[in-house]
């Protein structure tokens, strides 16, 4: 029986180093938001007049990434926790002889339920900064026929 719950054990610990693998890249993409913030903060105590209109606007969509990064992390965790409920249950249950299958269940449900809210708050931040990142038209030279 041990075996067959290590094999339904499986699928939960994939999600979970999948899980693992997002959270990365949003600590990266965390840490590049903090070093930029630092350089703005920098530029809010230098500048004046126009120029400092600009840089509150960026600490402004600068503050909102990182918050969505920051619930992006939190639902990454608390879902990474419902998995390892979720394994607990099967093993436990496998152990005792319980059927907690209604518990394992929704534990796994919370889990990827979390996960995909997570997944739409990376959406929103990489959404705001494909935003933010507006090239002037003036630099893309549109009206060359040449290129």
């Amino acid at each position: 029986m041990i075996a067959q719950t290590i094999q339904l054990a499986l699928a939960p610990v994939f999600v979970l180093v999948a899980i693992g693998n997002i959270m990365n890249i949003l600590t990266t993409r965390l840490g590049r938001i903090v070093d930029r913030s630092r350089a703005l903060q920098k530029l809010h105590a230098e500048t004046h007049g126009a120029e400092h209109d600009r840089v509150v606007v960026e600490l402004r969509y600068v503050d909102r990434r990182i918050q969505l990064i920051g619930h992006a992390l939190l639902l990454l965790v608390c879902s990474g926790l419902a998995i390892g409920v979720t394994v607990g249950t099967l093993f436990i249950g496998d152990i005792n002889g319980f059927e907690l299958r209604h518990v394992t269940s929704v534990t796994f449900f919370l889990a990827i339920a979390l996960l995909m809210v997570a997944l739409i708050y990376l959406l929103l931040e990489t959404r705001l900064v494909a935003q933010t990142l507006r090239l002037p038209q003036e630099l893309l030279e549109l009206e060359r026929r040449d290129l």
